[in-house]
Formats: structure tokens, C-alpha cells, sequence
């Protein structure tokens, strides 16, 4: 098995897509997550991973209405138009925490419908205020629907629970046998993202993470996984650090998964 990994364009300030993806090659990164490009971007943005060899992840978040009807045709309309780009997956920020659980199964459903259709397959991150907002409600999801793949970012989970949630193993390792794809942010019992993952007073939050994505590549059966180091700007990031932070953050983690990794690499 192959990981790859990816660069998110969240907090990115950038001059174009060229130089972002110098950069970003240049710091050892195999691809890029984002959101939908700008119509009149598309075709620099998809040319340029041409140009430098470079993987696409597609992000969709931006269906947030309350209205359900609307909700669920403009969650389709996006996913459809991102599918077109013919990305490796879709991460799809799915659904809402106060929609019950036969509606937010409804957009799954239509997931699962474009997945068909198109031939790119929808993945559903695990996000705070989304269906998948905490580690024991997702539980349900998935053994009604043992197909449902997810993008396990479990730094929300210990938000949503205060805890590093030591008192939920069984919902996290059945979100594990889920997982398709890796956020790796570091959260901790008070909010999704430490300051610096590299300080010694996150190590207790850092070693939980990595004992839940050592698990993941453990269960991984596809042919490549992929990671998104995916540490965020202000307001994530306390007010007050350096401008690059997050910037940092993120390629300190890459380069810990890489060298605790090495050895699955074919």
C-alpha cells in the first residue's frame, strides 16, 4: 500500500495556482484537497496538476441551508460538479447535527447516487455541526450502512467529547474499519487543533491520534491511502502564533507520518 499525501488550500495565501503548486511540490507534498475552483480558475488549476504530476482530492462543505428540499438539491448539484472534475474522491462535509437521522441518511443516499452514477466515490467526513459530528452518533450510520466510507478527522470528535475519548473505543474502532481517508489534525479535549503538535504538552493528544491512525493503516486494504495534514488558520490557530504556523504544523506532521510510515510504502 501507497500513501500519499495531500496539502489542503484552507488558509493558504497564495499568488496563483503555479506557485502554490512549486510549493507545495517542493516541500514533498503528492497532491492537493480543496474545494471547488473558481469557473474561471478551473482549467489553470486542472492543467497545473498536469504540469507538476499532482493528485486532487475535491472538498465539498458548502451546503448548509436548514431548508431540507433545498438542502438536498443543492448537496447533489455540488457533488455532481465536483465529480466532473474527475477528482480521486470527493470529502464531503455531509448533512447537518440537528437534521434527524432519516434525513441526514436521505443525503447519503444521493452520496451514494452520484458515487454510482459518476464512478467517484463520496466520502463523508467526521465534522463537527455535519451528521458525523461525534464519535457515538456516527456509530448507528455505519451499521446500517456498512459500505459508508469515511474521512476520519478525530480531532472534532474530541471537541465534541471534551476527552480524548478514552470511554468510546468501540465507536473508534468501528470508525476506523470506515475510513477511507486521513485528516491528520491534532485536537485535544478542549477544542479541535493544538497550538503545536510538536510541543511536549500535547504529547498525551498527539499519541492518541497516532494510535488512531496507526490503526487505519493497520485495516487499510486499497491500494493507496491518502493523508491531509490539515491544521487550520485563525480562528483554529490561537491568536497570537506566527503567520507560517499552520503552515508548519501541517509539514511537522507530514514529515512525522512519513518517517513512522516508511516502512508501508511499496
Amino acid at each position: 500500500m501507497r500513501i500519499l499525501y495531500f496539502c489542503t488550500t484552507w488558509g493558504q495565501k497564495m499568488r496563483g495556482w503555479d506557485d502554490f503548486f512549486t510549493k507545495i511540490v517542493a516541500h514533498g507534498y503528492q497532491g492537493v484537497e480543496t474545494d471547488l475552483p473558481a469557473e474561471g480558475e478551473r482549467d489553470v488549476f486542472m492543467d497545473g496538476l498536469d504540469k507538476y504530476g499532482l493528485k486532487f482530492i475535491a472538498q465539498h462543505w458548502e451546503t448548509t441551508t436548514a431548508d431540507m428540499e433545498l438542502h438536498r438539491q443543492q448537496y447533489e448539484e455540488r457533488l455532481r460538479k465536483l465529480a466532473a472534475l474527475k477528482p480521486l474522491f470527493i470529502n464531503s462535509h455531509t448533512g447537518k447535527d440537528f437534521f434527524s437521522h432519516e434525513q441526514n441518511c436521505s443525503l447519503l443516499g444521493i452520496a451514494e447516487k452520484v458515487t454510482r452514477e459518476t464512478g467517484v466515490q463520496v466520502l463523508h467526513e467526521t465534522h463537527r455541526s455535519r451528521f458525523a459530528y461525534a464519535a457515538h452518533v456516527t456509530m448507528p450510520y455505519l451499521q446500517e450502512n456498512p459500505t459508508l466510507r469515511l474521512t476520519l478527522d478525530v480531532s472534532h470528535w474530541c471537541a465534541v467529547a471534551e476527552s480524548l475519548l478514552q470511554d468510546q473505543p468501540e465507536a473508534i474502532d468501528m470508525a476506523i474499519k470506515h475510513t477511507a481517508h486521513i485528516h491528520a489534525r491534532v485536537g485535544f479535549a478542549q477544542g479541535p487543533q493544538v497550538a503545536d503538535p510538536s510541543l511536549p504538552e500535547y504529547k498525551e493528544a498527539l499519541d492518541f491520534h497516532l494510535n488512531c491512525w496507526d490503526k487505519v493503516i493497520r485495516n487499510c486494504k486499497d491500494e493507496f491511502l491518502c493523508i491531509t495534514p490539515e491544521f487550520g488558520p485563525l480562528p483554529y490557530m490561537p491568536i497570537g502564533q506566527p503567520p507560517d504556523q499552520q503552515w508548519q504544523n501541517n509539514l511537522y506532521i507530514m514529515n512525522l507520518l512519513k518517517t513512522r510510515y516508511q516502512l508501508n510504502q511499496s
